[in-house]
């Protein structure tokens, strides 16, 4: 094999591994996509009925869930729950607008 096989064969190697990881990216996309559709759906489930947009104790147990899952996808739990806490303050987020829309700001 020559130098020119051997680089011929690790472009088009990495070529593959990047339109995996592009393929990868675009579905966690679309799944984030559809989790926040979702979650606006709590939102406004929770504005109707005057519930709090934050749960400490249900987000308590998706992290645990979470870090499990990553444990066993032999993924680094930590960064499993740096990502789920990102996710969440975003819903809260929208929780909180959606709350404010419905309510008005001076309720």
């Amino acid at each position: 094999m020559t130098t020119s096989d051997i680089d011929e064969y690790a472009t088009a190697e990495l070529n593959r591994l990047r339109e995996s990881i592009d393929n990868i990216d675009a579905a966690v996309v679309h799944m984030l996509a559809e989790r926040f559709k979702a979650t606006q759906q709590v939102g406004h489930l929770k504005a109707a009925h005057h519930l709090p947009p934050a749960d400490p104790a249900r987000e308590a147990r998706q992290i645990a869930r979470l870090r499990q899952l990553a444990e066993s996808a032999r993924l680094d739990p930590a960064f499993a729950e740096k990502l789920l806490n990102f996710i969440v303050a975003e819903v809260i987020r929208h929780h909180e607008r959606i709350a404010e829309e419905t309510t008005g700001p001076d309720a």
